[in-house]
């Protein structure tokens, strides 16, 4: 076989694993569920799965939402407080979609506590799912789904890297010190 074709053939062989391999990345990423999702990865992808029937992000755009809704999410949780920026106007985008959108402002450090941890436990329980919560980056929602967790009886440890799966970075301290008072 002449050099030229046999470097043909190998370079069309690698082409193709090249091709299978970027396609196998996009299946995984289109059937990948984490708690927290990148949104733009939601958008791209056009997919979203929950886990245990919930999602959390940062805030979601009308593109996103509209992935969220093609993916049958029934309820949209917004811990975030009336004066914060959404980019649009959540609550008619949220109706529009078919969806139920259920605002639970948690304003300062201090709201990370059991009381509302235990709120939105009962918020997404008694929601038609899947359920979507949300806050500017999630911060706020993995910091009380961290106390979720201890709430079920997790240890200290395994709260906090639940936390963190669903978003907790800078609230951190805040849920160590709670969770050391209780």
């Amino acid at each position: 076989m002449p050099k030229n074709l046999l470097l043909l053939v190998l370079m069309t062989v690698l082409s193709a694993t090249a091709c299978l391999e970027n396609s196998d990345t996009e299946t995984r990423l289109r059937t990948e569920t984490t708690l927290m999702v990148d949104l733009e990865t939601v958008v791209r992808v056009g997919n979203v799965v929950p886990v245990e029937g919930v999602t959390t992000a940062g805030q979601p755009d009308a593109a996103a939402l509209t992935v969220f809704a093609e993916q049958g999410y029934k309820t949209v949780i917004d811990i975030r407080t009336e004066p914060e920026d959404r980019g649009m106007d959540e609550a008619t985008v949220i109706g529009d979609l078919g969806m139920e959108y259920i605002v639970f402002p948690i304003d300062k450090p201090e709201a990370i506590n059991f009381d509302n941890a235990r709120e939105l436990s009962r918020l997404i329980a008694e929601s038609e799912g899947p359920v979507l919560v949300h806050c500017g980056s999630a911060n706020r929602v993995g910091a009380l789904f961290a106390l979720q967790k201890s709430l079920e009886g997790a240890d200290d440890e395994v709260a906090l890297e639940y936390g963190r799966e669903a978003g907790m970075t800078r609230l951190e301290g805040r849920v160590k010190k709670v969770l050391s008072n209780n």
